[in-house]
């Protein structure tokens, strides 16, 4: 946010990019003043009191004569306001061209900040106000040592008028004594504020840098196209590739491949064949008759299934300002620092940064009720990297959830209703707008799981990536296109299409334990939460965690542990 006092003078021979300039900052709200020739702005920097000077070093001459190399008309500039006592501490960014080595120079010749030819508005904004941040903290720590040296010589005026008298110049001396110890103190006061104004310097340095590593990890909610589409081709790839390989048709080829090897194979092979085809026989057999049990109920309960998205912001614990980008670049992408940083701040009107989530609920309830994962519904929750930011100073906070139904175009608004203390669940109040879906029947008694026992999951597994996935080359790359790349529209899009359905798999139950069941149907994040059905089509689970390597790799939650949640009542949250 600009300051009214702020005074910026711009040095640039170029008449259109120095008015562009000054348009530009005095858009935003700055006292400044423009020159086309090197000596004219110097001597508004010393006689107007500048705060900041930008040096446009690619198009300025000091003086007329042979061309030079624009560094060496920069050296002269810096030099000269850098030897002045009115103007030492003006902060002064340097516009250079696109080489990495003509920043290094700039830097060299002691300007604060370079930013190369052609730059985005935005981010020249950014550092603006970065450098106006840093002199307003240099001016205050040199009034606090003014003040300390003020003092100084206040103290020693009153030594001076009270020693009058021989009596009073003895009895100075014991007093001036007195006051260099005070004046001492003072100044290593001085020198300890100092001290610690650059230790917090550097630390409020290092956790920048740090919150943008963070960042940088979790940030999807303003999407680079190309990635996303990189994304999409993989996974439409390995989806192909399971479809070519696992289910009935695959071990109907199996067994065929099995009797045409034992038609063709030595006597001592044939019963070793002969068993492998007996096995592959049976598990095809089951695996047909479980798909027939199982068709009933899922055409009537996967329009019950939701896909959640949960986005989530950042909230500054001193200030109470939402973490935001800088500015973006002309592809909608957030500016970077020189590391591939996103450049984050508490000011300004750039877009607020979002971490976008995925997960999948399920209709267990009237008025909307669904249930789902804690860690969906609070995506902080056993997060370490989401608790990292909240040891940097920013509290996340749910910034909007939508729910969208299998069949249905639109996003529905939902809020947290309860939250379980005892296992990784919560339910959600999702408002219906007059959606009709029925009801998942839950069946919480012990007879309901049992080892070996065949079990269905449905779940957006791998969330967004994985739904575009399901459509066509041309149809994924049109909608990141249209949508800017905005999660929100991408789904928005998908769900107008009528591309919003949970991914349906089968499996067995490995083993029941106390508080979870271990199965083998397949799935992956954006699956959390996501019902496990019986073969009788009753939700015995939630889906919560997968463990990679592991043969009977996911884990689910037993639904007897959602019932305290659901005998409350539903909490609405207050308007």
């Amino acid at each position: 946010m600009s300051d009214a006092s702020d005074k910026i003078v711009i040095i640039d021979a170029n008449p259109t990019s120095r008015a562009a300039l000054e348009a530009l900052l005095q858009g935003a709200g700055y006292d400044v003043r423009a020159f086309g020739a090197a000596r004219e702005g110097l001597e508004s920097v010393r006689h107007a009191e500048c705060d900041l000077l930008i040096l446009n070093a690619t198009t300025f001459a000091t003086e007329p004569g042979p061309p030079e190399h624009a560094a060496l008309h920069a050296h002269e500039v810096i030099a000269a306001i850098r030897g002045s006592a009115a103007a030492a501490d003006v902060r002064v960014i340097l516009l250079v061209g696109p080489a990495a080595d003509e920043r290094a120079a700039a830097l060299d010749l002691t300007a604060d900040d370079a930013l190369s030819h052609p730059f985005d508005p935005a981010e020249l904004l950014a550092r603006v106000r970065v450098q106006l941040r840093a002199r307003r903290v240099d001016s205050q720590l040199l009034m606090r040592t003014r003040l300390a040296e003020e003092g100084q010589q206040v103290a020693q005026t009153a030594f001076q008028a009270l020693a009058v008298t021989e009596k009073m110049t003895s009895d100075a001396f014991s007093l001036d004594r007195k006051l260099k110890i005070g004046v001492g103190a003072a100044f290593a006061v001085a020198v300890a504020m100092a001290g610690t104004y650059f230790l917090f310097a550097r630390s409020a340095k290092k956790d920048v840098q740090r919150t943008n590593a963070t960042i940088t990890r979790l940030e999807h909610g303003i999407m680079n196209q190309q990635g996303m589409l990189a994304e999409v081709r993989r996974l439409r790839d390995a989806q192909n590739a399971t479809d070519a390989i696992d289910g009935k048709d695959a071990l109907q080829k199996h067994a065929a491949d099995l009797r045409a090897e034992m038609a063709n194979s030595a006597d001592g092979k044939a019963a070793e064949l002969q068993k492998q085809l007996d096995d592959t026989n049976t598990r095809l057999k089951r695996l047909e008759q479980e798909g027939d049990e199982t068709d009933n109920f899922i055409a009537a309960d996967v329009k019950s299934v939701c896909l959640l998205h949960v986005s989530v912001a950042f909230r500054n614990t001193q200030n109470n300002q939402r973490l935001r980008y800088a500015g973006l670049n002309p592809q909608g992408e957030p500016i970077q620092d020189s590391d591939g940083n996103p450049v984050l701040t508490l000011d300004g009107n750039g877009p607020e940064v979002k971490v976008d989530v995925f997960g999948t609920g399920f209709v267990v309830g009237a008025e909307g009720r669904i249930i789902t994962n804690r860690h969906v519904a609070e995506p902080w929750w056993n997060n370490d990297e989401l608790s990292d930011l909240t040891s940097q100073g920013f509290q996340a906070e749910i910034s909007s959830i939508r729910a969208y139904f299998p069949g249905d175009p639109r996003a529905f608004h939902a809020e947290i209703d309860q939250i379980s203390k005892d296992a990784d669940l919560a339910t959600m109040h999702v408002s219906m707008q007059g959606l009709k879906r029925p009801t998942l029947s839950i069946d919480s008694t012990k007879s309901a799981t049992a080892p070996g026992q065949p079990v269905v999951l449905m779940g957006y597994a791998t969330g967004l990536a994985a739904i575009l996935a399901r459509t066509d080359e041309m149809t994924a790359q049109q909608i990141l296109k249209q949508s800017g790349g905005d999660v929100s529209q991408v789904l928005d899009a998908l769900a107008q299409r009528d591309l919003i359905h949970p991914l349906i798999t089968q499996g067995h139950i490995g083993d029941i334990l106390a508080d979870k069941i271990v199965f083998d149907a397949q799935t992956t994040s954006g699956g959390s939460g996501g019902p496990l059905f019986n073969q009788q089509g009753h939700v015995i689970g939630v889906t919560y965690a997968i463990l990679k390597g592991f043969g009977g790799s996911n884990f689910g939650i037993p639904i007897r542990f959602s019932q305290p949640l659901l005998s409350n009542p539903i909490v609405h949250a207050s308007n």
